[in-house]
């Protein structure tokens, strides 16, 4: 999720905090365990610092290692001893219960939007995205300021607010858990354009009524349209290029980077005078008829780099970069 998501839930954790008569009956246990869960709910997004170091280490290395079982347990115990050396009449293991059951929230609701986590390392480097909410999710973030703000204006107990609260998006994310289930097997079925080996994923919008979809075809291409109000419409097509630069291109870094996390990849090849420009697009993210989610090299006509990038950018933006970079 986004940083204000995983903030309010840090929130709201340390609100249903307050069940635990340990922490809600000691002078500063509130105060405690509310930058415990603060901390937790944010601690493994701190591999955002990667962006200092290059895009394709942040890229290949974001939602990785630090929402893995081992980082589970490392950020709680550090957080957990932090906390407990500065409350030190607070028993360390109701903070640790509290911090642990915070980065625990955080690696999994990461597993349900469409970037997803490699939340089984070390058992296994996959990246595991089940597609079901979106990154920023108007609802989820609305039911927590509104039960914040019962909390700080002295309404209700945070005894009676949260577990209500947490109750409600249990059985949200179980709603959506259902929906993506059900539309999942339907959208092939009433596909007209549906080939034998076609493979369809379903993807979360800001809107319930909304979701993309993905169609992956054995011939390299990719079918891309929405499942609005109870349609689905098809707004592109991208065939995918099957040319030398575009294997040369798999050899570079911000490459290999920007393949490491995407199931959805597609080069395109342009020849140049100079060489070729290839483009790789993840074709999860649209956003006004482009791609902003790219990996770019620009190959000589030998094969070797001239210039690249991997990031986010728009079509123009990305144009001016490489231009500025190249001449």
């Amino acid at each position: 999720m986004d940083t204000g998501t995983h903030f309010v839930f840090g929130l709201g954790l340390g609100g249903l905090a307050m069940i635990d008569p340990v922490i809600a009956d000691q002078a500063y246990g509130p105060v405690a365990v509310l930058i415990g869960t603060i901390a937790g709910s944010n601690a493994p997004d701190l591999d955002s610092l990667l962006r200092f170091k290059s895009n394709a280490d942040y890229i290949k290395n974001h939602r990785g290692l630090s929402h893995s079982f081992p980082a589970i347990v490392g950020w709680s115990a550090l957080i957990t001893a932090l906390v407990s050396l500065a409350f030190r009449s607070i028993p360390w293991w109701h903070i640790g219960m509290w911090v642990l059951l915070a980065v625990v929230v955080h690696v999994f609701i990461d597993l349900f939007n469409s970037y997803g986590t490699q939340a089984y390392r070390p058992v296994s480097k996959q990246w595991v995205a089940w597609n079901i909410i979106h990154i920023f999710d108007p609802f989820i973030f609305a039911a927590h300021l509104v039960a914040i703000l019962l909390w700080i204006s002295g309404f209700a107990a945070p005894q009676a607010i949260f577990p209500v609260l947490y109750g409600l998006l249990v059985l949200y994310y179980g709603w959506r858990t259902l929906v993506h289930r059900r539309l999942s097997g339907r959208i092939p079925r009433i596909d007209p354009e549906n080939k034998p080996g076609d493979r369809y994923t379903l993807l979360p919008t800001l809107s319930h009524h909304r979701w993309n979809v993905v169609r992956t075809s054995k011939d390299c291409t990719f079918g891309i349209g929405e499942w609005d109000k109870g349609r689905l419409n098809w707004i592109d097509v991208l065939k995918c290029d099957e040319h030398p630069a575009i294997e040369a291109s798999k050899q570079h870094e911000d490459v290999k980077a920007f393949l490491s996390v995407t199931p959805f990849p597609c080069g395109h090849v342009k020849p140049q005078t100079w060489g070729y420009e290839v483009r790789w697009v993840d074709v999860r993210y649209r956003y006004r008829k482009q791609y902003p989610f790219v990996a770019v090299v620009l190959l000589d006509l030998d094969m070797k780099p001239l210039q690249s990038y991997v990031g986010w950018l728009s079509e123009d933006r990305l144009e001016k970069r490489l231009r500025m970079n190249t001449y």
